[in-house]
């Protein structure tokens, strides 16, 4: 059983640049409404997607270097990550199916 995993500014390079699967991380603070909808959303992901995709959470209140880095200025935000670079990039609550095709994209 996959869950999201916890990313920060000090393990980001390791967790998410260097992986070998596509990492969707979400961008998120624990006092965004938004951010707490999409949760189990994600958590639903991560169970269904697991070994081929990770998902990790970054506190955006707690680690702000990778956000900044990323040029986060709204959250929810989630970034997927493949090969070390940015894939694609959604901003905002979105529907489990909406953030699926984005998922299926990474994998092709």
């Amino acid at each position: 059983m996959s869950k999201p995993i916890a990313v920060n500014d000090n393990n980001f390079d390791k967790m998410v640049l260097q992986a070998e699967t596509p990492v969707v991380v979400d961008f998120w603070a624990p006092w965004c409404r938004p951010c707490l909808m999409a949760a189990p959303v994600l958590e639903d992901l991560a169970e269904e997607y697991g070994g081929r995709i990770t998902v990790a959470k970054l506190n955006v209140d707690q680690y702000q270097k990778a956000a900044a880095k990323y040029g986060i200025m709204a959250i929810p935000n989630l970034i997927i990550f493949k090969d070390g670079q940015p894939f694609s990039q959604i901003i905002g609550y979105k529907p489990k199916a909406e953030l699926k095709r984005h998922l299926d994209a990474a994998l092709e």
